[in-house]
Protein backbone atom coordinates (compact mmCIF):
# COMPACT_ATOMS: atom_id res chain seq x y z
CA UNK A 1 0.00 0.00 0.00
CA UNK A 2 2.96 2.05 0.65
CA UNK A 3 4.60 1.60 -2.29
CA UNK A 4 1.59 2.76 -4.42
CA UNK A 5 1.05 5.60 -2.42
CA UNK A 6 4.50 6.88 -3.46
CA UNK A 7 4.54 5.71 -6.85
CA UNK A 8 1.43 8.02 -7.29
CA UNK A 9 2.66 10.87 -5.66
CA UNK A 10 5.60 11.20 -7.78
CA UNK A 11 3.61 10.46 -10.77
CA UNK A 12 1.33 13.43 -9.48
CA UNK A 13 3.96 15.78 -9.09
CA UNK A 14 6.24 15.14 -12.41
CA UNK A 15 2.77 16.06 -13.99
CA UNK A 16 2.20 19.56 -11.94
CA UNK A 17 6.14 19.81 -12.77
CA UNK A 18 5.92 19.06 -16.31
CA UNK A 19 2.92 21.84 -16.60
CA UNK A 20 4.62 24.37 -14.66
CA UNK A 21 7.95 23.94 -16.78
CA UNK A 22 5.61 24.31 -20.42
CA UNK A 23 3.95 27.26 -19.29
CA UNK A 24 7.22 28.71 -18.45
CA UNK A 25 8.69 28.07 -21.96
CA UNK A 26 5.58 29.43 -23.35
CA UNK A 27 5.31 32.88 -21.06
CA UNK A 28 9.59 33.56 -22.18
CA UNK A 29 9.47 36.21 -25.48
CA UNK A 30 11.71 34.81 -28.58
CA UNK A 31 15.51 36.23 -28.59
CA UNK A 32 16.12 39.24 -30.29
CA UNK A 33 16.81 38.63 -34.11
CA UNK A 34 19.72 40.85 -34.04
CA UNK A 35 23.17 40.10 -33.70
CA UNK A 36 26.03 41.81 -31.33
CA UNK A 37 28.83 42.48 -33.65
CA UNK A 38 32.67 42.45 -31.49
CA UNK A 39 33.78 45.85 -30.62
CA UNK A 40 35.83 47.29 -33.71
CA UNK A 41 39.05 47.97 -30.67
CA UNK A 42 39.97 45.53 -28.51
CA UNK A 43 39.87 46.00 -25.19
CA UNK A 44 42.72 47.03 -22.34
CA UNK A 45 44.88 44.07 -21.26
CA UNK A 46 43.09 42.50 -18.42
CA UNK A 47 45.85 40.06 -16.97
CA UNK A 48 48.46 41.39 -15.05
CA UNK A 49 51.44 41.53 -16.79
CA UNK A 50 54.39 38.87 -16.10
CA UNK A 51 57.52 41.09 -13.98
CA UNK A 52 60.01 39.01 -15.81
CA UNK A 53 62.06 39.45 -18.58
CA UNK A 54 60.94 37.99 -21.90
CA UNK A 55 62.59 34.29 -22.45
CA UNK A 56 65.89 33.96 -24.96
CA UNK A 57 67.01 31.24 -26.88
CA UNK A 58 69.69 30.37 -24.24
CA UNK A 59 67.36 29.75 -21.52
CA UNK A 60 66.70 26.47 -20.58
CA UNK A 61 63.06 25.36 -20.19
CA UNK A 62 63.96 23.70 -17.26
CA UNK A 63 63.95 20.29 -18.67
CA UNK A 64 65.94 17.13 -16.82
CA UNK A 65 68.90 15.72 -18.54
CA UNK A 66 68.11 13.00 -20.89
CA UNK A 67 69.08 9.20 -20.54
CA UNK A 68 71.72 8.65 -23.40
CA UNK A 69 69.48 6.09 -24.95
CA UNK A 70 66.70 8.56 -25.36
CA UNK A 71 69.29 11.14 -26.31
CA UNK A 72 70.63 8.34 -29.13
CA UNK A 73 67.13 7.76 -30.29
CA UNK A 74 66.34 11.68 -30.68
CA UNK A 75 69.59 11.86 -32.75
CA UNK A 76 69.17 8.98 -34.86
CA UNK A 77 65.70 10.65 -35.61
CA UNK A 78 66.72 14.20 -36.31
CA UNK A 79 69.48 12.23 -38.40
CA UNK A 80 66.60 10.86 -40.59
CA UNK A 81 64.58 13.68 -40.74
CA UNK A 82 67.63 15.76 -41.98
CA UNK A 83 68.63 12.97 -44.73
CA UNK A 84 65.31 11.56 -45.97
CA UNK A 85 62.61 14.51 -44.88
CA UNK A 86 59.56 13.88 -42.96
Amino acid sequence: MNTKVMTLAALVSSVLLANVQEAAAQANPPPSATATRPAKASPAQTSAPNASPPATTTQTTGAAHQHSTVKKMNEDEKQKVDTKGK
